[in-house]
């Protein structure tokens, strides 16, 4: 899964979608205007994304709504603090109790 999350944040336009997302939920039609690309461009990257799990989509009505799947960003952060040796605090709760 890690390796599908970082694949999907490589591209530039991906983690913009990324950001906005963060800003709360967005409708598949407020994430096209943010961008100067097609529309089945911005669908092909919002596909890649909920195929990594970075979010989830949900049809209200005629709408699509996506918003952002914390879980796996929160993992996919641990997953990157322990590649640098920094995984929670873990070393440094140890060292504080010793």
């Amino acid at each position: 899964m890690a390796n599908e999350v970082f694949k999907a944040l490589g591209h530039p336009l991906r983690r913009q979608v990324m950001a906005l997302l963060r800003q709360g939920p967005k409708s598949s039609g407020e994430l096209a205007e943010a961008f100067d690309a097609a529309w089945p461009t911005v669908t092909r990257h919002l596909n890649v994304l909920k195929d990594a799990d970075l979010i989830t989509a949900e049809r209200q009505g005629t709408s699509i709504i996506y918003r952002t799947n914390t879980s796996v960003i929160e993992d996919a952060v641990t997953a990157l603090l322990g590649m640098i040796g920094r995984d929670n605090g873990d070393d440094e709760l140890k060292e504080a109790a010793e």
